[in-house]
Order: C-alpha cells, then structure tokens, then sequence
C-alpha cells in the first residue's frame, strides 16, 4: 500500500508540471479556435500531450488501483480473531445412524463478522422460530438449509421481512453459518451450514455472508437426513414453495425422514 500512495505522489507532481509546462507554451493562444489549434500544433507539442495524456491515465490507474487494495478479500473463519457473540444451541431430531436420534449442534456467533445477519438470527431464535423447522435441503458436501417455519403464518410475516446485506469479511468455509438470499438485500430467515471439506469460497464473490460458525457438532451435521436430495423443480426433494405454503403439514405427508430443530435455545 505505501508502494501505491508513493508512486501516486509522484505521478500527480510529475502531472501538475507537465500540466503547467503545457498550458504555458506559445502554441496555446486563446484566440484560436481548438480545430484549428490542433491542426496547427507542432509535433513536439503533440508529443507534450500525448506524455500528459499517458500521465493522466497512471494517475488514474494508481489511485484506482489503491483504492482496490484497500478492500481485503474474505479470510479463512479459523484465521480471523473476532470478539466472540452468544453461543445457540441446536437440538436435533431425526438423524440417521445415531443412537436415539437426536444430536447436538452449537453455534457461536460473530457480530464483527456480519452485525446484521447476527442480530437477525437473534431476533428468530428469541422468537422460537426455528424450533420444530425442519432441514429441508441437505447436500452432502455443499450445504445443510433450513430456516422455514412450519407454521405457514408465522412464516408469512418473516418472508417479507429482509436486511440489508453485510459486507462478506469471511469465506465461505466449512462450518460457517449463513443466509441464503433470492439476490440482493433480500436475506430473510433461511440459513445454511456450509459442509464442503474444502470451503464453498466461490460464494464469497456471491455475496454470502457468514455470520457464525459451528463450535461443536459438525459430526451431527453430516448425519442430516440428505436422502431426498436437491428440492423442487431441479430434484425430488421438498418444493419451498409448498414448504411456504403448507408448512410442515406438508413436509411430514411427503418427506418425513427430514431431520429438525427440536430446539434452540441461547446458552448465554
């Protein structure tokens, strides 16, 4: 950075002196008018304004470019240190191949991450909103969703309710917590867990913003019920629109393996 802030310097000193190099030459007269001004300006003074016109676009090109490198690109959520929020816990049912079925998963929060997404999540899980939704989209290897309420009212009234967007400071790696969005300024109340063992980083330029991670019970993660396979009209699995609609009414009728939030809850 301090290399670009330099070099900047210099070009803007080199441009303001050939700038006034120019505009102080004999061949600039205001009398003419520019056709003819061109027309009869010597080579040398072209050449002027070509090396002025090339400085220009450096300086340009230097600000523009420090501009860019001061934007970071999102960091692996092992490698940032954050100032930790409040940890949920998840209690889930339906799972398969596990003794009683049942399982806990822990997520610690990061308002540093994305304040927004995190006090949205807040707002669901003060609200009980999560409690009895059922992980309707299970990927193995990309992502594990849910965040549609099983009651159809109460779900109405989160739909049409969006934040705005937070910056993505984060990359989409495994175990981070995000809000699935329809584009932008549009997250709502379904969340997925990214489960790629390599990351999903090409969400990062997506959009995708994380903001938490799970602490404990990634293992229970990979046990939701991913039989069903990609939703409606791609694959077999649950139509959201119909989630939306019928709520889980319809999802115990059509999909009744889908593992499910019994319970979430703050631990502090």
């Amino acid at each position: 950075m301090k290399a670009s802030i330099l070099d900047f310097a210099i070009l803007l000193s080199l441009f303001m002196s050939v700038s006034s190099f120019s505009s102080n030459s004999p061949i600039t007269q205001q009398s003419r008018t520019p056709t003819r001004l061109f027309a009869e300006e010597p080579a040398r003074s072209l050449k002027r304004r070509s090396i002025l016109g090339n400085l220009r676009k450096a300086v340009v090109g230097s600000a523009t470019l420090a501009a860019f490198r001061q934007k970071p690109a999102p960091v692996n959520a092992e490698d940032i240190l954050a100032s930790p929020g409040r940890t949920v816990q998840l209690e889930i049912a339906n799972l398969e191949g596990v003794e009683g079925n049942t399982g806990i998963v822990k997520l610690k929060l990061q308002p540093e991450w994305a304040p927004r997404g995190v006090k949205r999540f807040e707002e669901l899980t003060d609200q009980k909103f999560f409690d009895q939704c059922r992980i309707f989209r299970v990927l193995p290897g990309f992502v594990a969703q849910f965040g549609i309420n099983g009651d159809p009212n109460v779900q109405s009234k989160w739909r049409s309710s969006s934040i705005p967007d937070d910056p993505v400071k984060v990359s989409n790696t495994r175990g981070t917590v995000v809000f699935a969005t329809a584009g932008p300024n549009t997250r709502t109340s379904q969340i997925f867990v990214n489960t790629n063992d390599k990351g999903n980083g090409f969400l990062d330029k997506q959009g995708f913003s994380p903001f938490g991670q799970v602490v404990e019970g990634m293992d229970v993660v990979d046990k939701f019920y991913a039989g069903y396979g990609e939703g409606a009209p791609s694959g077999k699995g649950p139509n959201q629109g119909l989630i939306q609609a019928k709520g889980n009414t319809y999802l115990e009728a059509s999909y009744p393996k889908l593992s499910y939030i019994k319970s979430a809850k703050f631990l502090d």
